[in-house]
């Protein structure tokens, strides 16, 4: 089993560096870990950090609050985190507490959380413009606009409050677009077990099965790697593969079922999101399989557009006009290609776009348009590419043999100085490569 990756220090720093050379010397920047949610009763959902407070410092515990103050004489970076409980540790695991954030996460000023409305209110003074991200947490604005209120009623004492709110995500949002080295070994740590986790999944399957045993194989896959579902694992076998967001996943398997399973690892808070649709039997019937010859014709399309300098916006053209050319041929459309592009009759069997922004996030930030254009991709973006063909089984107006079909492959994609990456690469792709690797673990 390979070693766990470690996010060197510096990295960290020299994301906040950045932050705050794009923010300026009279703004502060206000992050909050993510709050900790119930799940029912007294039990709560597993806790996951804030991705923009991940990002700037990896701190991983709840009851935190990073600022970050540029140019400030005593120290940039303050972290506010909860305080060393021996007895709460006891149940709930150790904390760093104020005392070992400094060294173990290379912050300035730690204090303890119970501070925050205390020590708050000193570092906004004199600031110009708070960044922050307002409607996230209603409870936490309402804080922060107390504070401001509070400098605000000294200003006769001649404090001067922050008269500039903006959005966080204006500059960090297009940060975080752009991964740099240490980010990109821990999305390739994740591609690498999820390619393994889907591997699996296409060895054990068998008709009869349910498809909770294969989502049980993926997230065994996941775990003894130490890593996680990125989000809520998808095998949807026969007409289920036809429902986008399938997730009850407790169907048996027929015997000519194709499953569509669409899971991704995260690892160390870095995603990857892989989708393979493969046949039960291990062979595809002839109307699967040339469903799945058109979905794999127009990833391959898209990939080719996935070059630095192209539009983004191309990605997703280049697969709609192979799905629209070849379901015309295939008699699931009727009329001109011209035709069909214009009024976007592929939207019927393709209701989603071909892929999104990929990182900390499965669905991660950035914009896709600039000033009403999309905008041109650009070397360190790391988008999916997932085209698909999804015939629903009450759809009459298509031949009974396509009806329940649903086919989705999809990768991930880094772009490159000359070109691009794939980083799930190697994991059956094609029917032919599909078809083979199964026929070798049977």
């Amino acid at each position: 089993m390979a070693a766990q990756l470690k996010m060197p220090a510096a990295a960290y720093a020299r994301r906040r560096r950045q932050l705050m050379r794009m923010a300026g010397d009279e703004a502060i920047v206000v992050v909050p870990a993510a709050p900790e949610r119930v799940r029912s009763r007294d039990t709560h959902y597993p806790y996951r950090q804030d991705s923009d407070l991940l990002y700037l410092t990896g701190f991983p515990e709840p009851e935190a609050v990073l600022v970050l103050i540029p140019g400030r004489m005593h120290g940039e970076t303050v972290l506010f985190c909860r305080e060393r409980d021996p007895a709460r540790e006891a149940w709930d695991g150790p904390r760093v507490g104020p005392e070992g954030a400094g060294e173990a996460y290379g912050v300035d000023d730690a204090y303890p959380i119970d501070d925050l409305d205390e020590i708050l209110p000193g570092l906004l003074e004199g600031r110009r413009r708070v960044y922050y991200h307002f409607g996230r947490d209603v409870e936490f604005d309402l804080k922060l606009i107390g504070w401001v209120n509070r400098v605000r009623a000294m200003m006769k004492m001649g404090n001067r409050p922050p008269h500039e709110f903006l959005e966080l995500g204006h500059l960090l949002d297009e940060q975080r677009l752009f991964k740099d080295r240490d980010e990109l070994r821990f999305m390739r740590r994740a591609a690498k077990i999820s390619v393994e986790a889907h591997a699996a999944a296409m060895r054990a399957v068998r008709p009869g099965m349910h498809e909770h045993e294969l989502q049980a194989e993926l997230e065994y896959a996941f775990r003894r790697h130490g890593a996680e579902p990125a989000y809520a694992s998808i095998v949807g076998a026969g007409a289920n593969g036809c429902v986008l967001h399938y997730v009850a996943n407790n169907a048996p398997i027929g015997d000519s079922d194709l499953v569509l399973v669409d899971a991704g690892a995260e690892y160390r808070g870095y995603a990857a999101d892989i989708t393979r649709t493969f046949p039960a039997s291990g062979r595809y019937t002839k109307e699967q399989r040339a469903l799945h010859d058109l979905v794999h014709g127009a990833q391959r399309q898209s990939l080719a557009r996935s070059m630095p300098g192209n539009p983004y916006a191309e990605v997703h053209q280049a697969a709609v006009e192979t799905l629209t050319e070849g379901l015309l041929r295939l008699g699931l459309l009727k009329g001109k290609l011209e035709q069909r592009l214009a009024d976007e009759s592929c939207r019927r069997f393709y209701p989603h776009k071909t892929g999104h922004w990929i990182g900390l996030d499965v669905h991660d930030v950035g914009d896709y348009r600039i000033d009403g254009e999309s905008r041109l991709i650009e070397p360190g973006m790391v988008f999916t590419i997932e085209p698909g063909l999804y015939v629903r089984p009450d759809d009459t107006s298509v031949a009974a043999k396509w009806r329940g079909i649903g086919i989705r492959i999809e990768d991930d994609v880094l772009v490159t100085r000359d070109g691009h990456e794939v980083l799930t690469e190697g994991l059956a792709r094609s029917a032919e490569e599909t078809e083979a690797f199964m026929a070798g673990h049977r």
